[in-house]
């Protein structure tokens, strides 16, 4: 992967691995304060991924995004037709204490539903994450996004999410789960559910790009061909803008990354996952006359979600935390919450985590509840985006600070990128 690595801006890769109101067919959106309920099933389900297009038995969560708009309420009600548990994650939302997995929601059994809120604080690119205990099971299961639409109006055309999802096929054309086994299988990607997908697109329309990784083990770069991939917001959280050198992004699994497009001209979806760059879909240019004569302005950075503009490091709360080791660190499918915690942090303190991985590769850390900076080597200073996600390379210590805003309890989890690794998890409180 050194080669498309090294095209990379290197705030992109930190991320990784760490106008006026065009009328655009979206939505107004208000400032919302209602409540809007969702029924999410989880079910047996089929998806294409083989040449001959033969269906590859997996566990669904539906593939279709889901919109709703910042300040509203989300009554979920889940349901699960599953022959095994189910923890469903909403990774990015924070401070909903009240529906965090294992803790506050006991794994859901076959056959049975459950039902929690989810309070909209922010706007942005969302997940629910249904990988917390789908560990070596008889299926991989798939992920569902969630946009959660900004109040006032954003200068773009179209607004597009692009899921990207990693599967292994086994010889018998089954699919292993994570935490599996990967031996003689072969590595398939898809792009919103297909293995080949297309995005048309007028010349200099500006779409908005919602790329999410939604592999459970890869840090993947995708990269878009001779445009200009300007990313706007990482882990759902507004960023200073900033071009992604040679149109490429690194995400870690689960991340997210919001980009802005002025589309110009039929372009190749390039997937590298550390081994080979592969094409995972298309930008096609219609054949019809420009959108406008000429691309739209650069764009000023999305407006901020209300998360701190500074952290008080000086009297910050300090933990360490290793990673690479089970030492410390349990399955989710043992998890029981009277563990001792990893740390317990003061509401409304800044909170700094020392992450040492001491595995031979790269190791994938990932908070719960907060978002979070990423430090500068000395903690002067820290990266101009918040992340939720954190990939980190083997023997490196990387610091991360957050303002414990929310109360409640909130897990932490580890995996490194080897597909049969298993998943970690510890938790937090804020009191």
């Amino acid at each position: 992967m050194a080669s498309l690595f090294a095209m990379l801006d290197r705030r992109t890769l930190l991320a990784g691995l760490g106008a006026a109101a065009l009328e655009v067919g979206l939505p107004s959106v208000s400032p919302a304060h209602g409540r809007r309920s969702l029924a999410i099933s989880v079910k047996p389900d089929s998806l294409a991924l083989r040449p001959d297009g033969a269906g590859t038995p997996i566990w669904s969560v539906g593939s279709d995004d889901i919109r709703t708009s910042r300040g509203e309420m989300l009554d979920v009600t889940l349901s699960s037709d599953l022959p095994a548990p189910l923890a469903l994650h909403c990774r990015g939302i924070d401070g909903a204490a009240a529906a965090e997995p294992l803790l506050a929601r006991a794994p859901l059994a076959a056959g049975a539903k459950e039902s929690f809120q989810l309070p909209l604080r922010h706007a942005g690119t969302f997940l629910f994450d249904p990988g917390l205990l789908n560990d070596s099971q008889a299926r991989p299961l798939r992920a569902k996004p969630l946009v959660i639409l900004e109040s006032e109006r954003v200068a773009v055309d179209r607004d597009e999410v692009l899921l990207i999802e990693e599967w292994r096929l086994r010889p018998d054309g089954t699919a292993a789960a994570p935490g599996a086994d990967a031996k003689d299988t072969t590595p398939v990607y898809t792009l919103n559910g297909r293995t080949s997908f297309e995005l048309s697109a007028r010349a200099n329309e500006r779409l908005r790009l919602r790329f999410i990784n939604a592999s459970q083990r890869t840090v993947l770069a995708v990269k878009l061909e001779s445009h200009e991939v300007r990313v706007m917001a990482i882990d759902g959280q507004p960023a200073e803008p900033f071009p992604a050198r040679n149109g490429a992004l690194v995400l870690p699994p689960g991340g997210r990354a919001d980009a802005f497009v002025d589309a110009a001209s039929t372009a190749s979806i390039l997937l590298h996952d550390g081994k080979e760059a592969r094409p995972i879909g298309r930008l096609m240019l219609s054949s019809g006359p420009p959108l406008r004569p000429t691309p739209l302005s650069p764009e000023p950075p999305l407006l901020s979600n209300g998360l701190p503009a500074q952290l008080d490091l000086k009297n910050a709360q300090r933990f360490e935390l290793v990673l690479g080791t089970p030492a410390g660190w349990t399955s989710p499918a043992s998890f029981t919450s009277s563990t001792p915690p990893a740390f317990r942090a003061k509401t409304r303190r800044a909170v700094v985590l020392a992450l040492t991985n001491r595995a031979p590769i790269a190791t994938v850390f990932h908070l719960h509840g907060h978002h979070f900076r990423l430090l500068d080597r000395l903690d002067d200073g820290w990266k101009p985006f918040w992340l939720d996600t954190l990939a980190i390379e083997p023997g490196q210590t990387q610091r991360i600070a957050f303002l414990a805003e929310h109360a409640g309890r909130f897990l932490v989890e580890q995996v490194a990128t080897d597909w049969a690794a298993p998943r970690l998890i510890r938790w937090y409180s804020v009191e």
